[in-house]
């Protein structure tokens, strides 16, 4: 099997190392998206702690009945809960099929910011749904997502300087940009029974956006990455580490020379029949009227707006 090129990044190195540090911290990032599109960074400050107690809240709520968990019920672009059926994330460009659906519940949870512009705060910044019976949650999840919103501002540096770019090119287009939070229970096959042909806790896909925050859980049914050959090859999983992948409008903006590659999460094992994982992802993006125009690599890429590309794929992710 051909391994992928994923690195370790020590992100302290870009925030408190030298010029040659940052240097040649942001080459190897270059080298590591155009073959792969996939880094882990660690140091990234984000404390475990955090990260155990919202994976405590978060099963609290998923063990709820499912009755007490509909009445948060969302779909996918929504606020609340995503229960399992309601979102295929292979049907891009087709109806999505029910019958195979990802295998996962979400909650999920938007930035709490206002731009001051009323038609962009009622179409990407609506209140989020807390769950009344997990009181902890809000504060948690709050805190989680300004630590990782921190590290994504240094990526976006280190993106620029990798690319040659001013400092703040890309940063400059995020400050007021949405983010979407998915907490992601993957249930055990015991649960849920095998899964049909072609389906998966989450069917292979690229993701949406600019880049995506991981922080997962090791397992038989794992995350899965493509290969340039078009194989599948685990992740690596090292703990305490973030797992950072590009998205489908950065690898555009980078005219392809950076990748957003096809990912998936395996089915349920049967070599571990109880294994419940939770996968805490956080989707970050440019502001919604960014013009994403190609800089790097194919620069005749047709441009897209940020915020018409997220709602295409959206539409296709959402079952029924």
């Amino acid at each position: 099997m051909i391994t992928p090129d994923i690195p370790l990044l020590d992100i302290s190195l870009w925030r408190e190392g030298s010029r040659s540090d940052q240097e040649r911290l942001a080459a190897r990032m270059d080298e590591a998206l155009r073959q792969s599109g996939f880094l882990m960074i660690e140091n990234h400050g984000v404390p475990a702690a955090l990260r155990h107690q919202i994976r405590a809240e978060a099963r609290r709520f998923f063990a709820l009945p499912r009755e007490r968990k509909a009445k948060y019920a969302t779909q996918v672009a929504g606020r609340g809960w995503i229960p399992q059926g309601g979102e295929a994330n292979a049907f891009y460009g087709e109806v999505a099929d029910p019958d195979r659906a990802d295998m996962k519940e979400s909650l999920t949870i938007g930035r709490d910011f206002s731009t001051g512009d009323e038609d962009t705060d009622r179409n990407w910044f609506t209140p989020n749904v807390w769950p009344r019976e997990c009181p902890e949650l809000e504060n948690l999840c709050e805190r989680f997502t300004a630590q990782v919103r921190d590290l994504y501002y240094d990526l976006l540096r280190m993106s620029a300087a990798a690319l040659g770019l001013a400092e703040d090119f890309f940063a400059g287009h995020a400050r007021r940009a949405p983010h979407t939070f998915n907490i992601n229970r993957y249930p055990s096959l015991t649960a849920t029974g095998p899964a049909k042909e072609g389906q998966f806790r989450v069917a292979p896909h690229t993701d949406w956006g600019i880049l995506t925050i991981l922080d997962r859980q090791p397992g038989y049914g794992g995350l899965q990455i493509q290969t340039r050959e078009g194989m599948w090859a685990d992740a690596p999983y090292i703990p305490d580490a973030f797992t950072v992948n590009v998205a489908d409008l950065l690898s555009r903006w980078t005219g392809e020379r950076w990748r957003s590659t096809r990912h998936r999460v395996l089915p349920p094992p049967r070599q571990a029949p109880d294994e419940e994982l939770i996968s805490l992802i956080v989707f970050l993006e440019a502001e919604v009227d960014t013009v994403i125009r190609p800089v790097a690599g194919n620069t005749e890429l047709e441009p897209v707006i940020a915020g018409e590309w997220l709602r295409a794929r959206e539409a296709a992710a959402t079952v029924g």
